[in-house]
């Protein structure tokens, strides 16, 4: 298998790790979308969403917990986990993995943010 998340998994790529357990990592996108992007990976290899099983219920609800934890522990006020799923959800990496996103600042950069009911 030609995954890079296994391959962060397993040590073979190198990766800015800032959490790790039995079942998860936590490391930082190396290519960021926000001035503070992290990922929350299983290190189950699970292709997406659309391949989760009522066996991964734990799993899910890991990650959703871990991001909040590093969230909390890092400092953000605020933040976006976001799972992207299949090529037409922006999904680029075939592993399953929730984007952990914040450290906004500028007033500018927050007020331009959609909010669904103030932009009807």
């Amino acid at each position: 298998m030609d995954c890079v998340f296994c391959k962060i998994i397993k040590k073979e790529t190198p990766s800015q790790t800032l959490y790790e357990d039995a079942d998860i990592v936590v490391i930082t996108d190396i290519h960021p979308k926000a001035p503070i992007h992290n990922l929350v990976i299983p290190k189950e290899h699970i292709e997406s969403i659309m391949h989760l099983g009522s066996n991964h219920a734990e799993i899910i609800s890991k990650m959703i917990f871990r991001a909040k934890a590093v969230a909390e522990k890092i400092g953000l006020k605020g933040y976006k986990l976001v799972f992207n799923v299949g090529r037409e959800g922006g999904q680029i990496i075939d592993h399953l993995h929730l984007h952990l996103l914040g450290g906004w600042t500028r007033a500018e950069d927050i007020d331009s943010m959609p909010h669904p009911t103030l932009d009807k």
